[in-house]
């Protein structure tokens, strides 16, 4: 039976029914047993000896909804129309860019234009630093892709990683109030993407990488945070990282461990995986060894070696462990997984140390489903879908232009994750669309910016 996680494909049947009892519950019988799952219905015509509903069904996929109508209309069951709910949602798009004065009259304009306009420039002219006040720059992130690793699609280049864009600067708007832009390079090109990002930059209050495969990722991070006088920030990496470590204080409170009693394992050495390793070691955890598709990593390892997994193996395995996901897992405490789902079976968790923590994080499917982790002894069991990084980048970025901070340190991100930890109550994590959350996050993250 397909899970509610499991439904990406969301579709409003239009239905006509016989207005008789029990018409509706033969239809949504059906659908049941498809394995659908149901949500709002609304009952929006009545035509004589009818009723037309409007249905909204969620699907794993186009074929599973085809085969779904077909069993409709083989009862007494009309199907009038099916609308594809999140192509609708993106039709135009997702954002917009608005006036925030007022353009009422000929004044309006010479004021916001010219001629009125000109003293401002003239001013951001002799002082640059007056653009922070006289412009938008200080709450316009710069969301910066070439497309070659858009979660769960792989390369798909950049027009095709437009819609994901624009989702991030829609949530971006709704969350923390700030002003997105898309900044699509059609390029592969570490080298490129870093200049045409420099030369484009002066714009942004701040740059927000995403979705750029691994490990260019690194390359362009690191050269635009050496050019850039602004935040740089990943968040395939760090607000993947920020949000894990959040969900795991709260994990840590529930089985009585501090991070120094954590040995972790992290199976995928991608831009999620190096970073989590990273951070986690910030954090405090005693041990982290990584795992990719060779193996562990360690200081040594000739084999499918990259320089950012050099570095890593140098900080990271302190013991030199070797050897398959599988024999590594024994006796550990705490696995976090960002590769490939199907890869964690119940007895590797059952081999782990009594009340592991398991954050399977791979998506849309993980490592091993929530449900199967428990069975198998997890204490706290987490998938990618309950640990979103939008818990995380608003705020970050928010606060730091609130500091107006020149980069996003580690300590600005373990102030995200309290603040997430603090606000998430009995939960490992707090709901993302409560809105005063965000709020939390940009101010513990302000407070923590170094200042200039």
């Amino acid at each position: 039976m397909n899970t509610l996680d499991d439904a990406s494909h969301v579709v409003t049947l239009r239905l006509q029914l016989p207005d008789q009892p029990g018409s509706l519950a033969t239809a949504l019988d059906v659908i049941g047993a498809s394995g659908a799952h149901v949500g709002d219905i609304a009952l929006v015509g009545i035509d004589g000896a009818f009723k037309i509903r409007d249905v909204e069904v969620y699907f794993v996929d186009p074929p599973h909804c085809q085969s779904t109508v077909e069993r409709l209309r083989s009862t007494d069951v009309e199907v009038l129309r099916t609308v594809d709910v999140v192509m609708e949602v993106h039709r135009g798009g997702s954002i917009a860019t608005r006036a925030r004065v007022a353009l009422d009259s000929l004044s309006d304009l010479r004021r916001v234009y010219t001629p009125g306009v000109a003293r401002v420039c003239s001013k951001i002219a002799e002082d640059p630093g007056a653009a922070w006040d006289y412009t938008a720059i200080g709450h316009k992130v710069a969301i910066v892709s070439n497309g070659t690793a858009v979660l769960g699609l792989g390369d798909i280049g950049p027009l095709a990683s437009l819609p994901v864009m624009e989702g991030k600067a829609a949530i971006f708007s709704k969350f923390v109030g700030l002003s997105a832009e898309p900044l699509l390079i059609d390029s592969k090109d570490p080298r490129l993407l870093i200049d045409t990002v420099a030369r484009c930059a002066s714009g942004y209050g701040a740059i927000q990488l995403e979705d750029i495969a691994a490990p260019a990722c690194f390359d362009v991070e690191r050269g635009l945070q050496k050019i850039l006088d602004k935040p740089v920030f990943h968040d395939d990496q760090h607000g993947t990282a920020t949000v894990c470590v959040a969900g795991l204080k709260s994990a840590l409170q529930r089985v009585g461990r501090t991070p120094s009693e954590c040995e972790a394992v992290v199976l995928g050495s991608g831009a999620a995986g190096s970073a989590i390793t990273r951070f986690l070691l910030e954090f405090g955890v005693a041990d982290v060894v990584m795992v990719d598709s060779v193996g562990a990593i360690f200081e040594g390892r000739s084999d499918k070696m990259s320089d950012e997994k050099r570095a890593l193996a140098a900080i990271s395995n302190k013991g030199g462990v070797q050897g398959s996901l599988a024999e590594v897992l024994k006796g550990r405490n705490l696995f976090v997984g960002v590769s490939r789902p199907g890869l964690v079976s119940p007895e590797m968790v059952r081999s782990m140390a009594q009340d592991p923590i398991v954050f399977a994080l791979a998506n849309p499917v993980s490592e091993i489903s929530v449900g199967d982790a428990k069975q198998a002894g997890a204490a706290v069991a987490m998938d990618g879908r309950g640990m979103n990084n939008a818990l995380a980048y608003p705020g970050i970025f928010r606060g730091a232009l609130m500091a107006r901070a020149r980069r996003i340190t580690p300590k600005m991100m373990l102030a995200a994750a309290d603040a997430l930890s603090e606000a998430a109550g009995e939960h490992l994590l707090p709901d993302m669309m409560d809105l005063s959350v965000h709020e939390r996050v940009s101010l513990a993250v302000c407070n923590a910016a170094d200042p200039d």
